[in-house]
């Protein structure tokens, strides 16, 4: 599915300017650990979690993240939200926790 679709659907508020129409999302994966996102989450995935700081940009860049999306509510430091639109990894926030996010995409992509 598009990652637009996907950011309509779960109700997602962007972050970045980048265009997101063509990017394709395979899969989800919900983690706040660096090293457990690095060693399991796949390409293509919208990643759910609650770190606020830069460092989620290098993880998300070395996996091919589809898009970052910061849940429960929390607000990413402006260094996050610099970072991703030097690289160009979309960013987004939501209100909703990862349980709701990832139960959500895996019923629309499944």
């Amino acid at each position: 599915m598009k990652l637009k679709e996907a950011v309509e659907k779960l109700g997602l508020r962007t972050l970045t300017r980048r265009d997101i129409d063509d990017t394709e999302v395979t899969g989800g994966y919900s983690g706040d650990l660096l090293s457990d996102v690095l060693a399991h989450a796949g390409s293509g995935s919208l990643w759910f979690t609650i770190q606020r700081h830069k460092n989620v940009i290098a993880v998300a860049t070395a996996k091919d993240i589809a898009g970052i999306v910061v849940v429960n509510g929390v607000e990413p430091e402006q260094n996050l939200i610099e970072a991703a639109e030097k690289v160009g990894v979309p960013l987004f926030v939501t209100e909703k926790d990862a349980f709701t996010c990832s139960g959500m995409l895996y019923a629309l992509v499944k």
